[in-house]
């Protein structure tokens, strides 16, 4: 199953994916920069924009992608700051950026009060580049 195949909650459960905003830049190097492929295989990363279905499936669900990311992985979703740190833990510790991406995110603690920075981050970079959140554009 492609990324362009994933349009329910039910085929995204179904797959290790992380659906993030390809607008922001952060979003978009911080997803390509992980090495978790190496450690649990392969990863469909999904930009919300080109896949409007599942975006609206996932807000329908409670899962705002403008206030974060969402990973799956084994059937369950991850959202926001749950998403980081899954994700710091699963990735492999290979290469300054994710060794010190793994020190900083691998507690839950530190991902609950970092998180609403990097999204204070995210949403200063998207009106700097004068891009529009998601939820105002699906």
């Amino acid at each position: 199953m492609s990324p362009s195949t994933i349009h329910s909650l039910e085929d995204l459960r179904a797959r290790t994916a992380v659906v993030y905003d390809g607008f922001c830049p952060f979003c978009t190097n911080y997803v390509r920069l992980q090495r978790f492929r190496t450690t649990i295989g392969p990863v469909d990363l999904i930009d919300a924009r080109e896949h409007p279905v599942l975006a609206r499936a996932l807000t329908a669900a409670g899962y705002d992608l403008d206030d974060g990311m969402v990973f799956s992985w084994q059937g369950e979703l991850y959202h926001g700051d749950d998403s980081l740190n899954r994700i710091a833990l699963l990735s492999s510790k290979s290469g300054v950026a994710n060794r010190i991406m793994a020190m900083m995110f691998s507690s839950p603690a530190v991902c609950r009060v970092a998180y609403p920075f990097l999204r204070m981050g995210r949403n200063a970079a998207l009106a700097m580049l004068r891009r529009p959140k998601l939820n105002s554009s699906a």
